[in-house]
């Protein structure tokens, strides 16, 4: 049996307005970052990596119509992204998948002169962070 670091997430799960985009668009950067797909439904679908698992679904109980990051509530979720030249590849071809660059000036360092990484923001406003080992 193999052994899960007390801490680690076993899913996440992201409510989202527009379900045939937000498989596009997250289905692109999950792909990218080696997640396959896992499960699909009539109101969302899902990617895995190990023992992790993401889930966008657009379910009848969303109260509103946009996602806000600047509300209450996650602000951007981070994600090990590998190497330097990963996250410089999976940045430079985000756009065209629907991921936009945030703190372009500041890249890579805009979290600190020691954090590398690319923050990036979809169509619907949900922000990543990229992180290189």
């Amino acid at each position: 049996m193999r052994e899960v670091p007390v801490g680690s997430i076993h899913h996440l799960e992201i409510w989202v307005p527009l379900l045939d985009r937000a498989r596009e668009e997250w289905g692109w950067l999950l792909g990218q970052l080696g997640y396959e797909p896992f499960q699909e439904w009539p109101t969302g679908c899902s990617w895995k990596l190990g023992g992790t698992y993401v889930v966008v679904e657009q379910t009848e109980a969303i109260t509103g119509t946009a996602h806000r990051r600047t509300d209450p509530g996650v602000n951007h979720v981070a994600f090990h992204a590998g190497t330097r030249e990963n996250v410089d590849r999976i940045r430079a071809l985000g756009a065209d998948a629907g991921w936009y660059e945030m703190f372009e000036s500041k890249y890579p360092h805009a979290g600190g002169p020691d954090h590398y990484a690319a923050y990036l923001l979809n169509t619907d406003s949900y922000e990543v962070e990229l992180v290189a080992e």
